[in-house]
């Protein structure tokens, strides 16, 4: 009988805990983890926080009790394994309620660890309220302090997905919200042009943004920025991102990639083929170049949850890369990218071509339609699509889930004119903005 430790029960965890199960009907199955909750959606945490979600258990998949009885998993929560051993296949595990520590032997161990919240250091930073948003214990803290305390203006310190997404909830909380970015842009993953309209809406919304600049000094509510501008603000928020958990595995000695990540194969081993990683801390390549990335979010780490535990059930399912898409609601906007930018394509000296599609969501006379803004990066050469981002009110999603899907199957930007999609009057054009993107490129 198999015997499967798992470190780390939320999305990659709990997801690949269960997976195994389904495959492997006899193998024994022990989960650890050192938060108090399991199985989380941590993506809909600043909506709880901004009261669009009104019940923050309604983000818990799962319990313990539920997956032990469901699933005959074992599931210790509040636990953290503090080593492991290679050589005699056992990690040690520390109780954090009775601080008892405690060995458990594995024939497989899969690392699930997930990320640790960046705070950069800070003269002051003591002095003030400062949040991070990583865990479901870090959004009941702040949600107690709003209710609490009654704030009423924030600075955030980061502008990727969690910071632009916490800045719409807090303004709807009526907060007066700053962001801080160290970047030129917000959301460095976007090309400058789409940035620039998504920076456009935060301002509309009245969010003031503080570009190319960080906190160089705290003092209670007063807060000094590098570039001279002085703040002030209730409690600070860092959303900065977060570091790949991988003290265990440098510990055991695994090899950690460019990305800070642990480096995987195509089935997620790492370079011990008894111990697997995914999520967060896994490292594995970018389906397009082939070189090392790491994406930080949901449905890499529930693939590669599936690719596991059909590996460890015997059948090699290779996992082919990773796009990186994703999306963002951003108040009246929502932006969404798939493949490489701008800034990866030049940095890797690729040559490409971009081409940019200004359209209406659906027909202009539904009286239910919205502005979205495509830009679609390919190979001049082979002519195959390489990247795209999408900006608009309504149809984003749709949009850069098809462009992701032909990058996928290795589509060309001309291909694009001959794909039947749906139309009628309140979701689309009969030439679709994707189909015009492809008839524009010919």
């Amino acid at each position: 009988m198999k015997k499967i430790v798992v470190i780390g029960a939320v999305a990659g965890g709990a997801t690949v805990a269960s997976q195994i199960r389904f495959y492997e009907k006899e193998a024994k199955i022990v989960i650890f983890d050192q938060d108090e909750t399991m199985s989380y959606a941590a993506c809909g945490m600043p909506y709880v926080i901004g009261g669009e979600i009104k019940e923050a258990d309604d983000l818990l998949a799962t319990t313990p009790e539920e997956f032990k009885e469901k699933r005959n998993i074992d599931v210790h929560l509040k636990h953290r394994v503090t080593n492991i051993n290679r050589q005699q296949k056992v990690v040690e595990v520390l109780n954090l309620e009775t601080q008892q520590t405690f060995e458990e032997s594995y024939d497989l161990l899969i690392l699930s660890p997930g990320g640790t919240p960046i705070v950069p250091k800070t003269t002051g930073l003591e002095s003030t309220t400062m949040f991070t948003l990583r865990n479901f214990s870090d959004m009941k803290k702040i949600n107690h302090y709003i209710t609490t305390e009654k704030p009423k203006s924030c600075v955030i310190v980061g502008a990727g997905f969690i910071g632009l997404e916490m800045a719409e909830n807090l303004v709807q909380l009526g907060l007066t919200v700053s962001i801080v970015e160290k970047s030129h842009q917000v959301m460095n993953i976007l090309d400058i042009d789409i940035a620039q309209v998504i920076e456009k809406e935060l301002q509309d919304q009245g969010v003031t943004i503080y570009k190319n600049n960080f906190i160089s000094n705290v003092s209670s509510r007063n807060i000094d920025l590098d570039l001279g501008e002085k703040l002030e603000a209730d409690f600070i928020l860092m959303c900065i991102g977060v570091a790949p958990s991988t003290e265990l595995a440098v510990n055991a000695e695994l090899i950690i990639g460019k990305t800070r990540g642990i480096v995987t194969n195509e089935y997620l081993q790492t370079s011990d083929p008894s111990i697997y990683a995914i999520g967060d801390a896994a490292e594995n390549i970018d389906f397009i170049t082939g070189d090392a990335k790491r994406v930080p979010l949901a449905w890499p780490a529930h693939r590669q949850a599936y690719i596991v535990a059909k590996h460890i059930s015997g059948e090699k399912i290779p996992f082919k890369g990773l796009l990186g898409t994703s999306i963002c609601k951003v108040f009246s906007l929502s932006v969404a990218s798939t493949g490489l930018n701008e800034q990866t394509l030049i940095a890797n000296q690729i040559d490409y071509t971009s081409i940019t599609q200004k359209s209406l969501s659906n027909a202009g006379y539904y009286p239910d339609h919205a502005k979205i803004f495509l830009k679609i990066h390919y190979d001049p050469s082979s002519r195959k699509v390489l990247g795209a981002q999408v900006v608009g009110g309504k149809g984003v999603d749709k949009r850069i889930d098809v462009l992701a899907t032909a990058i996928y199957a290795g589509l060309t930007v001309d291909d694009l004119q001959a794909l039947e999609l749906a139309y009628a009057p309140p979701y689309s054009a009969p030439k679709d903005p994707i189909n015009m993107v492809g008839y524009r490129a010919k």
